[in-house]
């Protein structure tokens, strides 16, 4: 090794199975992550208020950004090689201290969180201009401006954590994800390097779609652990039982409206792709978090009908069912318009029962109106799927 670079290249080399797999260690490091996702939607359980949703929101994009970027590195950099499942461990004990202070992250370990996060941004960005400089100019330059990026973005994350209000907390926090999440539209520009374009991002389009939908798996096991968890401390009467059900059978419609249809195709597509930075940047590093945060909103009002499945259906437990099946719908709607460059039919019919949903919310119970967002989950996934059986349904469900 050498501060100037690595001497010996720890790039991925072509596969010869059409993309790589992901590797054990990448699967070892999501495990931080699941116990993110968990300290999420327990916070979100906590504090429904507006403030408390702009609190776990901010949250949640900063663990997506902490994750998404790793996953873009290791579809560079090959995690089978010492330098980079160290890389990868070292990150992930990092990540454990950012999980652990989720909870508290506008309290007193605000600083903890602003820390391990920059730490995890810049020392990853780091490691890649290492891995890269030898072998990879290309990308050794996209790097440098990453890191650029991720150095100005730093500073309000930890100037966030110095705050002395919640109110400055939150905004310099704001802006730094302002920072990061604006960046890859600009090419990372920056002044004296210029800025990278997506044909630039020679991405393995096969690995990043499945990194992204195992991150999907994550969230949905949260949501059944959620479910079982709970029911599990309860008396296993006849309301909880069909609140049970009903929790139940919309997370297998959530996996099925993802995983049946979208998953694969989308894969085969970005791996054909004339330009899978492109896709990369919008499918998965911007569209996919909406989803995930529809599944764990649904968790949390799947927490909540559990314990009070009958009586009088408030505005926070409503918002939460209905809320989160929309955001998950959207994001699969714009996760397939973006790759098959039309939406789904079944998915716009889909918000708009929904929506249509939302006046009836006072004349139904907390079971009631999750029988009813699951059906809507289940409608969408069997419309998706019987259209494919007509001419031309891969694009026209």
């Amino acid at each position: 090794m050498t501060w100037f670079g690595a001497r010996r290249d720890v790039a991925r080399g072509k596969s010869a199975h059409g993309h790589h797999r992901v590797t054990y260690v990448e699967l070892f490091f999501d495990l931080v992550f699941v116990f993110a996702i968990t300290q999420l939607s327990h916070l979100l359980l906590g504090d429904l208020s507006v403030m408390g949703v702009l609190r776990t929101a901010l949250l949640l994009f900063a663990i997506w950004w902490a994750w998404i970027d790793t996953s873009w590195v290791t579809n560079w950099l090959d995690p089978d090689r010492p330098p980079v499942r160290l890389m990868l461990l070292a990150l992930m004990l990092v990540g454990l201290v950012l999980s652990t202070s989720l909870p508290d992250a506008f309290g007193d370990r605000g600083l903890v969180f602003a820390v391990a996060f920059a730490v995890m941004q810049v020392g990853r960005s780091l490691f890649a201009l290492w891995a890269m400089r030898r072998h990879n100019p290309v990308n050794y330059r996209n790097f440098q401006r990453i890191t650029a990026w991720l150095c100005s973005s730093a500073l309000f994350w930890i100037g966030g954590g110095l705050a002395e209000t919640e109110t400055l907390r939150l905004a310099l926090w704001a802006t730094a994800l302002g920072l990061e999440t604006i960046a890859p539209t600009l090419g990372f520009w920056t002044p004296g390097l210029g800025r990278s374009t997506t044909a630039d991002w020679d991405v393995e389009g096969g690995h990043i779609a499945e990194r992204a939908g195992l991150f999907i798996i994550m969230a949905l096991g949260e949501s059944i652990l959620v479910i079982g968890v709970t029911f599990a401390g309860l008396a296993w009467t006849p309301m909880v039982i069909g609140a049970v059900a009903a929790s139940f059978v919309g997370s297998v419609a959530m996996w099925w409206i993802y995983f049946n249809i979208g998953a694969d195709h989308a894969s085969a597509e970005i791996s054909g792709s004339s330009d899978p930075g492109r896709l990369a940047r919008l499918a998965y590093t911007y569209i996919h978090l909406l989803p995930v945060a529809g599944i764990i909103a649904t968790a949390v009002a799947d927490e909540l009908v559990l314990a009070h499945p009958d009586g009088h259906t408030g505005l926070e437990m409503a918002a939460a069912l209905i809320g989160g099946a929309a955001l998950y719908v959207v994001g699969n709607l714009l996760f397939k318009w973006t790759i098959y460059g039309r939406p789904p039919l079944s998915h716009i019919v889909g918000l708009g029962l929904l929506a249509a949903l939302i006046p009836a919310v006072p004349a139904l119970s907390p079971l009631l109106l999750s029988v009813a967002t699951s059906t809507v989950l289940v409608l969408v996934a069997l419309w998706e799927t019987l259209s494919l059986r007509l001419p031309g349904g891969r694009i026209t469900h």
